[in-house]
């Protein structure tokens, strides 16, 4: 298992720590996110193009890409995109 240190946009940012919202988007060519990594989550205003400094900290439950796919996931993936189901830590 691996930790990892990724940026969030401010809306999805909130929905996450709110627990509105538990999958995330990621581009996995170089970071390969595995099922129980730990995220921590560090929010970012794209508009003002600076870091908030709120992190929140998530665990991948769930993988769907290439490698696990559902019924759509190879028409609307693009390659090295996975979607991560996520936890709260």
């Amino acid at each position: 298992m691996a930790h990892h240190q990724v940026k969030s946009w401010s809306p999805f940012f909130q929905a996450i720590k709110a627990g509105d919202k538990l999958h995330d988007l990621r581009d996995d060519k170089d970071r390969h996110f595995s099922v129980g990594d730990t995220i921590t989550l560090q929010e970012y205003e794209p508009f003002k193009g600076e870091y908030t400094g709120e992190e929140c900290d998530v665990q991948v439950t769930y993988i769907t890409g290439r490698a696990t796919p559902c019924a759509f996931s190879s028409a609307v993936l693009e390659p090295g995109y996975v979607i991560l189901s996520i936890k709260r830590c």
